[in-house]
Formats: C-alpha cells, sequence, structure tokens
C-alpha cells in the first residue's frame, strides 16, 4: 500500500471520529446557544418545508441503510442465507432511492436559499461549506451505482464491509489494504463520507445529537399542568 493510501483509510477516519465526538463535546459545554438546527422557515416557507422533509427522509434511510449494511458482520448475512449478489443489488435499489429523495431535497433547499436574499445573508460560514460538501458526497454515492452495476458478484461491497468494520474494531491499517485496489470513484465517496463526520462539530448538524436524546423523553414521567 502507498503511504497516502494508509493514511486515507487506515488513520484518518480515527481523526475525524475523534475530532467528530470531542469536537461535539467541547461544542456542548463551551456553546450551548449555537446547538441548534437554526431553522430557515421564519424567513422563508415556500418549498423549503417540501425540501426539509424529503432530504430528512433521505438522509436518515441512507444513514441507517450504510450503518446496518457496513457494520452487520458477514456471518450474519451467511447465516440468514442472503448472498453477497442479492445484498448487494438490494444495497443499490434501496440506496438509489434514497439517495433520490435526498438528492431532490437537498437541491430545492439550495436553490431556494441561493435565490433568497434574507437566506443568504443569515447563512454562517459552516454551512456554506456543509451544503455543498454533502452534494458532493451525495453524487459521487449515486455514482458508484453505475460502478457497481458493472460487477454485481458483491465482492466490492464485502471489501468495503471488511474495511469500515475493522475501523470499528481498531484495525484500521489492515483493514485499508481490503480496499487498495478498489476504484477511485469509491474511494472518493469514502473520504468525503469521513470527512463529514470532522466538520460535524462546526456546522449546525450538531443537532443530529439532541434528536438521538429526544428518546429519552419516552420515559419521562407525565408533566402535569393544573388550573390555578
Amino acid at each position: 500500500m502507498s503511504h497516502l493510501h494508509q493514511f486515507l483509510f487506515g488513520i484518518y477516519p480515527y481523526i475525524a471520529l475523534a475530532i467528530f465526538l470531542f469536537g461535539s463535546l467541547a461544542r456542548f459545554e463551551r456553546e450551548q446557544y449555537t446547538w441548534k438546527t437554526d431553522s430557515l422557515q421564519v424567513l422563508h416557507r415556500g418549498s423549503l418545508r417540501t425540501g426539509n422533509i424529503l432530504f430528512h427522509i433521505g438522509v436518515l434511510g441512507l444513514f441507517f441503510g450504510h450503518l446496518v449494511g457496513l457494520l452487520t458482520p458477514l456471518v450474519v448475512w451467511e447465516t440468514i442465507g442472503v448472498t453477497h449478489s442479492f445484498k448487494q443489488m438490494f444495497a443499490m435499489i434501496a440506496g438509489g432511492i434514497m439517495g433520490g429523495i435526498t438528492l431532490i431535497g437537498l437541491l430545492i433547499l439550495l436553490v431556494r436559499r441561493a435565490s433568497s436574499d434574507r437566506l443568504a445573508f443569515v447563512r454562517k460560514p459552516g454551512d456554506r461549506l456543509l451544503m455543498p460538501w454533502i452534494l458532493i458526497t451525495l453524487l459521487l454515492g449515486l455514482a458508484t451505482l453505475f460502478e457497481s452495476a458493472s460487477h454485481l458478484d458483491g465482492h466490492m461491497m464485502v471489501q468495503l464491509m471488511i474495511w469500515a468494520q475493522s475501523v470499528f474494531t481498531l484495525q484500521g491499517l489492515s483493514g485499508a489494504a481490503a480496499i487498495e485496489q478498489a476504484p477511485l470513484l469509491f474511494k472518493a465517496h469514502l473520504f468525503m463520507g469521513m470527512t463529514l463526520f470532522l466538520i460535524f462539530p462546526f456546522t449546525r448538524l450538531v443537532h443530529v445529537w439532541s434528536g438521538f436524546a429526544s428518546v429519552a423523553y419516552l420515559g419521562r414521567a407525565w408533566q402535569l399542568v393544573r388550573p390555578r
């Protein structure tokens, strides 16, 4: 392996994850008043609501699809009788649908924000970077579908699974070897995706933590409100 490949896929994931975790903690500790979505619907409604809904549905589908698809051990799929080729085909269809929904929502948001002076005025530097970065990452991911369609044996997906699972088992350097021969398109998508975690604490994406934390409200006691 080249030293650049070793760094990008064996070491860089840990740098991105460390900044993702500790940066989020530091942001919450030092800048709690900035821990929000900065919703712009009060400034401009129009098609922003539709774009927001489509974008969030698509992103959640992609996130959990990647999470389950990449981090579920191979032995689990083999035990339940799911072949690599079937898994790849299912991932391509589901990823294409969710990616398409995300793209439509994101384009709506980008067009409306770019065409409104009020929205452009209140955008923060982090958001100016975030939206185009997500767009490029998404387009690269959708482009990999065409690359995957040329080899439906599932081999490339298995290599990506080995890499992802090696990162989470702290064996990133050995896992990097699994994707050494991967097409450049896949590597570019992985790099852009990992960098999203790195810039996460410096953008409005931090509100994702609040979304997961809100599940705790389901177990809270009812608030009693009595008339005076």
